[in-house]
């Protein structure tokens, strides 16, 4: 009969035992017999609850993989002939990627005769590690393999504390130095943007010429025009009779009272 040696549930060590005695053990307890170490002589066996235990090696897993830094390897590939304003732009990619905390690859491609002098590629690798020495350091050295050199350059931890901003603690007395930032509104409440209110005042101005060129209109023509109660200088009173006419109160025939008498007084 095989036999286990057999751990008990509050960790203590029963001894080794058969694997029956072990089962009537746990069933005594309520609990089950688990293998925690197949390959050992003779294998351990641990008595415990084992859908508690398999909930706790599921936690365990979880938090590992949530501290895990997953780690990418970017590439960059030069010339050995490389221009300086194309070494600048390189080496800047360089710096964005290890601020990221990513590890870079960089790789010399030599071309026919170029393969002769394998150390100019090497001092342009050192060179690179030496300016972004503040960033990463040199994980792997160069090396050559066929027609192409590699280095591999690995972020430092100065890269990574800038990176996930941590920073040391500021005094109260040199926090209150320091300006503070004022809060910018919303677009409704800055008002309009300056190209909007030029282009509004440029629509305004023509409408406040008109307005006013109406007004002027206005007052000359007011100017102009008589009043409607005062007579015309050229007409006559209403209430004056006219020259040529008659007065109202004068009989007709006065004009002829000297004249002759008619036939019928013969």
């Amino acid at each position: 009969m095989p036999e286990v040696r057999l751990i008990g549930d509050d960790g203590n060590q029963i001894g080794v035992v058969s694997r029956d005695e072990a089962l009537r053990y746990a069933q005594q307890r309520d609990l089950d017999l688990v293998e925690v170490a197949p390959d050992a002589r003779p294998p351990v066996c641990r008595i415990l609850d084992y859908s508690k235990y398999k909930y706790e090696q599921e936690q365990k897993a979880k938090s590992a993989r949530r501290h895990q830094k997953q780690v990418t390897v970017r590439e960059i590939k030069l010339r050995p002939k490389i221009a300086e304003n194309d070494y600048e732009t390189k080496k800047g990619h360089v710096e964005r990627f290890l601020k990221h905390q990513d590890k870079v690859k960089v790789t010399i491609m030599f071309r026919g005769r170029e393969m002769t002098h394998p150390e100019r590629g090497e001092r342009l690798l050192l060179r690179l590690a030496e300016d972004v020495g503040e960033l990463g350091s040199i994980e792997q050295r160069p090396n050559q393999d066929g027609r192409n050199m590699t280095m591999t350059l690995a972020p430092t931890g100065r890269a990574e504390d800038a990176d996930t901003g941590e920073h040391e603690a500021v005094e109260p007395e040199a926090a209150a130095e320091q300006p503070q930032r004022r809060r910018r509104g919303s677009r409704r409440e800055r008002g309009a943007l300056p190209q909007q209110q030029e282009h509004r005042q440029q629509q305004a101005e023509p409408e406040s010429a008109a307005a006013a060129d109406a007004d002027g209109d206005g007052d000359a023509a007011s100017a102009d025009a008589p009043a409607a109660d005062e007579p015309a200088a050229d007409e006559p009173a209403a209430d004056e009779p006219a020259a040529d006419e008659p007065a109202a109160d004068e009989p007709a025939g006065s004009d002829d009272a000297g004249a002759s008498p008619t036939a019928g007084g013969f």
